[in-house]
């Protein structure tokens, strides 16, 4: 056959070999990309303009890092992903590294967290590059045990490997949050990896029990001012209204936006709860301003947006070339819709609040820039389908 197709095209002529490209899954970053520019410049606007003077403040600081991590998303692409698993050790002590650093003279102190530090005059927030580094450690990990991953002590040494990362990011940089989604993340992969299922039922099931003894507890000992601010947060979560002064003010302010929304919202840069009522509201709320402006029907075309993406991700990891391409997705896959789902779970008060960004729609230069670069691998792992 092959030489007939060599006849067919002529002397001298070879085949080119085709690469599967994803045209949906390009339009899907963009339009999420295009959208998240138009929502903080929407967002942030007016605080903005009464902090800097310049309305175009926080929206001017995320188009640099959205370019650049577009930039680098087209080069990943183009970097064949086998590569990663020789960088995986470094990758994990890079990681380890950076979370470090936020003690070094360029960390960053900001509104009171030290979770940033300062490199070329940009500020890179070290969770962002652990959530990547992990991708590449656990994808490399557990392609490399294969069929012995049924074993127990596989079992747990893949659950291991995240935790002394985890437990940085949480301890030095006081962000549970992102160490929880780290962690996540891991328990994804391994879960998708693993065919017996009983082990993540079981560690379900008790998971959830001590989360329900903890809240339990929290709420007979009731609220003091000197009570940790996450069991504050617990206490907000289950009676916002009791604490709007204090840890339910954002989370009330949020549910306003979402009520006054409507089904087709008050139209783009109509709302009233980013004029200083919900704080730093291109953050961590930023969808709660998209459903008071888009409303429900706005809400839902960015769900669907993202559950599309997931889709076209799945489609590659179904076709990788081998186990490393698909766990690679698998596990961008995961931290994408774990972030997503936390997200908007906060936003609607369905768990505690907690700062968890929107995947390429929240301010955040870093947090975008890794996204694309998770994305730029997907892509790589795509290209490698044959047609």
């Amino acid at each position: 056959m092959q030489a007939v197709a060599r006849a067919a095209n002529g002397p001298g002529v070879r085949n080119k070999k085709e690469h599967y490209v994803d045209y949906s899954m390009i339009f899907i970053v963009l339009f999420l990309l295009t959208f998240g520019l138009i929502m903080v410049y929407s967002t942030s606007s007016y605080e903005a303009n009464v902090r800097y003077g310049d309305s175009a403040y926080f929206f001017k600081h995320q188009l640099i890092p959205t370019l650049i991590g577009v930039g680098a998303m087209i080069v990943t692409s183009r970097i064949p992903y086998n590569l990663y698993k020789k960088l995986a050790v470094i990758a994990y002590v890079a990681s380890a590294i950076a979370i470090l650093m936020v003690y070094s003279p360029m960390g960053r102190v900001v509104n009171g967290a030290r979770r940033w530090f300062t490199l070329f005059g940009f500020s890179v927030q070290p969770a962002e590059i652990s959530k990547l580094a992990m991708i590449i450690v656990l994808a490399t990990l557990i392609s490399t045990l294969g069929k012995r991953i049924n074993q127990p002590k596989a079992f747990w040494i893949v659950l291991g490997v995240p935790a002394p990362i985890c437990l940085m990011v949480w301890k030095i940089t006081s962000n549970l949050s992102s160490a929880i989604i780290i962690f996540a993340i891991a328990f994804f992969m391994l879960f998708i990896s693993t065919p017996d299922y009983r082990r993540f039922i079981i560690i379900a099931i008790a998971g959830i029990g001590a989360a329900a003894v903890g809240v339990m507890l929290v709420v007979k000992s009731g609220f003091n001012s000197s009570m940790n601010y996450r069991f504050a947060r617990i206490l907000a979560w289950l009676d916002p209204e009791a604490y709007v002064n204090d840890k339910g003010y954002q989370t009330l302010q949020a549910l306003y936006a979402i009520g006054s929304g409507g089904i087709f919202g008050k139209g783009l840069g109509e709302s009233m709860q980013k004029l200083g009522f919900i704080p730093e509201a291109q953050n961590d709320m930023i969808f709660s301003i998209i459903c008071e402006e888009l409303g429900l029907f706005g809400a839902i075309a960015v769900m669907l947006m993202f559950l599309l993406l997931i889709w076209r991700m799945m489609i590659v990891a179904n076709n990788a070339p081998d186990m490393y391409g698909a766990l690679l997705v698998i596990g961008v896959m995961g931290h994408i819709a774990i972030q997503v789902i936390l997200n908007i779970a906060v936003v609607t008060n369905t768990i505690p609040n907690t700062g968890i960004t929107l995947p390429f729609i929240s301010y955040g230069g870093t947090a975008t820039i890794f996204l694309l670069l998770e994305i730029g691998i997907v892509f790589n792992v795509a290209r490698n389908i044959e047609m």
